[in-house]
């Protein structure tokens, strides 16, 4: 409980401002053309790495170039692109599945409970997806990198994804909900590593609850 006192007695509206502005806008690192693609990438990268995903996605597209194509698909031709994705059975079954309940890419859902009644889809793509499709932010996307840069900086405690987005959303202002889980995922891509982070060059040094322990 000591953890969580100590993050809400920092104003985090106004110390994470640094680090929303340094990303904001960002692109996600899934190199989609359109909202079908990001749909799909998103399915695939959950626990798989987003470089993977890029490198698969284009022949995967070219055999599949809409919502509609791959609602037709067979299982055994979906599996030949994805064979190489973590998960990749269950990752077909879920496209193939979301394909056909979705129909045509014009049918897209943007709310979060659209999106996690589809399969393949839970809270964490939910997020990502609304983020980069400019939809109204209805909770904060907490990857790994998240589940890391979080707590160091003291403003969550746990290792939840879930808990740690609902302690996210008491402390951030809904205005940066959007924002707020990708610079996190950012940087923790970037500068906040799981071994050696750049500390002396990130953002958030004045207020991480890491850093300042590491300096004691």
């Amino acid at each position: 409980m000591a953890k969580r006192k100590s993050a809400r007695s920092v104003d985090w509206a106004e110390k994470i401002l640094p680090l929303i502005k340094l990303y904001n806008g960002r692109k996600h690192p899934l190199e989609y053309q359109n909202a079908y693609q990001l749909v799909v990438m998103v399915i695939l990268a959950a626990q798989d790495s987003d470089r993977h995903i890029n490198s698969i996605a284009p022949e995967l597209f070219k055999a599949f170039p809409s919502m509609k194509d791959l609602a037709k698909a067979k299982p055994e031709e979906v599996f030949k692109h994805v064979e190489t994705v973590r998960n990749f059975w269950n990752k077909t079954k879920w496209l193939i599945s979301m394909a056909q309940a979705v129909g045509e890419d014009k049918n897209i859902p943007t709310t979060m409970d659209e999106l996690t009644q589809l399969s393949g889809i839970g809270r964490k793509s939910a997020n990502v997806i609304k983020r980069e499709l400019g939809a109204l932010a209805e909770g904060i996307s907490v990857d790994l990198h998240v589940v890391r840069v979080a707590p160091r900086l003291g403003m969550v405690s746990g290792t939840n994804p879930d808990k740690i987005e609902k302690q996210l959303m008491e402390v951030v202002p809904r205005k940066h909900w959007a924002e707020a889980g990708m610079a996190m995922s950012f940087l923790g891509r970037e500068t906040c590593r799981p071994t050696n982070p750049n500390c002396a060059a990130c953002v958030m040094n004045k207020v991480c609850a890491y850093y300042k322990a590491m300096k004691k």
